[in-house]
């Protein structure tokens, strides 16, 4: 597997364990329409949840969450859309974006970007 791979493998992991221990229930991971994928979707309260993971290596200058465009942004909205279609019944949903920077000698820190929209 590519080191990029791996890496975002990890980071779905540590974000699907940080998420279950602030709260939240997870319903999906890598949840597919066409070629879109959705990281994980979630429920906390009232709220579902669509999040998209991103991990990186610490870097000075670049932050994880830098690399959402809103192309990508898009494409999250278009699977979203489709999971509700084939999901109706939620009232309240949220895009939210985990940012996850790992270090070499101490913990990963989680940025947690909640209610967005590009």
């Amino acid at each position: 597997m590519a080191e990029h791979n791996e890496l975002g493998k990890q980071g779905e992991d540590l974000a699907a364990e940080w998420l279950v221990q602030n709260g939240y229930k997870l319903l999906h991971r890598n949840w597919r329409y066409s070629y879109h994928e959705i990281d994980i979707i979630a429920t906390k309260d009232k709220f579902l949840h669509f999040v998209e993971v991103k991990a990186r290596n610490y870097y000075p200058g670049s932050q994880p969450e830098d690399s959402v465009t809103k192309k990508k942004f898009k494409n999250l909205q278009r699977a979203a859309d489709e999971y509700l279609f084939l999901n109706p019944g939620y009232k309240w949903i949220q895009y939210d974006v985990l940012a996850i920077t790992l270090f070499k000698d101490k913990k990963p820190e989680y940025f947690l970007i909640q209610d967005v929209y590009l």
